[in-house]
């Protein structure tokens, strides 16, 4: 069987994910702080494989106990392949530089990057068997955006880091695939996030709430089902950033 693991399938992208991964008849582990109803309605209602484990992606500690929960539980599984869609993410701290806070700041890189390369680093060290790895990117990982020095900086982080194991794997001979993907602009709590904070702290606050208000945001389901369809059915180039508009 395939198995698949998504961070931060509670609400959003994440979720949306999960959930088709399901009907396309994976079996799925879901790794974030709460539990997503739906999903376990879902498995509850069919024999498909479903398993939340909660920790919290800003401890070291919990990502590690996680992991080896996670090895352990799908040691009897029969498992041809694994898919990692290392999603999960936060926005704050929105602020210039001069006034961040660093606690936000060492939250901030814990999750949207530390815990992403500890998650694969675990998985790539204990794989029997063909992993494909998924990091959720941004466009703000190509351009910077004011106010959002720390979430621009991890994105182009992650998306090194993601061409670097992939060159890695290659030299090394094995199946293992990594790629990026930048999902757009999607209406999710994360938006809403974006749209709450300050001029003073992001200039380009008006223009994210006129995507909201003209309708320009896109679903998590659309773009799950066009990231899952290019995962699932078609041939990933290990190392390349996707974008959502060449899907």
């Amino acid at each position: 069987m395939k198995l698949a693991i998504v961070t931060g399938a509670s609400k959003g992208l994440g979720a949306s994910i999960a959930e088709q991964l399901l009907d396309a008849g994976l079996g799925v582990f879901t790794l974030s702080r709460t539990k997503n109803k739906r999903l376990e309605e879902k498995s509850r209602q069919s024999t498909k494989i479903y398993k939340h484990f909660t920790c919290n992606l800003a401890s070291v500690n919990d990502i590690e106990q996680t992991m080896l929960q996670m090895i352990v539980s799908g040691h009897n599984l029969n498992i041809s392949t694994i898919y990692l869609f290392n999603n999960a993410a936060v926005i704050k701290p929105i602020a210039n530089a001069g006034s961040i806070n660093h606690s936000d700041l060492i939250h901030h890189t814990q999750v949207n990057f530390n815990a992403p390369v500890m998650i694969t680093n675990m998985l790539l060290k204990q794989a029997k068997v063909p992993c494909q790895i998924i990091n959720i990117s941004s466009s703000a990982g190509e351009r910077p955006l004011q106010g959002w020095s720390i979430y621009n900086s991890m994105k182009a982080a992650i998306n090194m880091f993601t061409k670097t194991v992939a060159l890695e794997q290659k030299s090394a001979g094995t199946d293992h695939k990594i790629i990026s993907f930048n999902p757009g602009i999607m209406d999710t709590p994360m938006q809403e996030t974006i749209r709450s904070s300050t001029r003073e702290a992001f200039h380009d606050l008006e223009r994210f709430k006129s995507y909201k208000e003209k309708g320009l945001l896109q679903s998590p389901d659309k773009v799950a089902s066009a990231l899952l369809n290019l995962c699932l059915h078609e041939e990933m180039i290990s190392g390349h950033i996707y974008d959502i508009s060449d899907l």
